[in-house]
């Protein structure tokens, strides 16, 4: 059976050497290395190519965070799980940003470090429970669908003219005139800055409004 090669990237050698514990009694992983900062950590990996680096975001000379960075664009085919003891937004939303493809908190238990490098392993990601939220409530402050500045009349209108019917059309069906149609229509493709009716499909069909 095929091991998954782990980096263990931490500046404290008793946090490493209890992953390291947890990780090597798994007969499908092994530790390849250990680094104390992050400018060892990219390295390392760069000449090792280990499948996951476990990478604690804060760590000196250089943080886990530029530390994955670097790493997403030097070893792409390495996965990083980032470790941290922060569950504040502002850590998962930069660290994940910057490549990692899980996030564990340092208290967590040893079966949730298993399944998240399994599942980073295999390409799927993975977020402490305790952060899921955080996550969530800072994908909603910080993410805006252009579809969120349409009005709920400007969405109906939205789907009829990505579906093809006419400015005539959809006056008829909206109770509207032509001309407050064609208001809409300019106000929408304003908003969602897009330049024709062709684009106006591809952004509905993203989007879920047609299929």
């Amino acid at each position: 059976m095929k091991r998954i090669r782990i980096l263990l990237a931490d500046d404290h050698a008793v946090v490493r050497q209890g992953f390291k514990m947890i990780l090597s009694a798994q007969s499908d992983m092994e530790i390849v290395g250990e680094a104390g900062n992050g400018r060892e950590a990219v390295e390392l990996a760069e000449n090792l190519k280990p499948e996951i680096v476990v990478m604690d975001v804060a760590m000196p000379e250089l943080n886990g965070i530029e530390a994955t960075r670097r790493l997403a664009a030097s070893t792409p085919h390495t996965r990083v799980v980032a470790l941290s003891m922060h569950k504040d937004n502002v850590y998962v939303r930069e660290i994940l940003r910057a490549g990692a493809r899980g996030y564990l908190l340092k208290d967590s238990v040893a079966a949730d470090v298993v399944a998240a490098i399994r599942a980073v392993a295999r390409g799927e990601s993975y977020l402490s429970p305790a952060v899921s939220n955080a996550v969530l409530d800072d994908y909603r402050k910080h993410v805006t669908n252009p579809i969120d500045l349409l009005t709920s009349r400007e969405r109906e209108v939205l789907q009829m003219l990505a579906e093809g019917k006419t400015n005539k059309e959809i006056a008829v069906v909206l109770n509207l005139s032509v001309y407050t149609v064609d208001a809409h229509r300019g106000r929408i493709m304003e908003k969602l800055n897009v330049h024709s009716i062709n684009e106006l499909v591809r952004f509905a069909v993203r989007n879920g409004l047609i299929d």
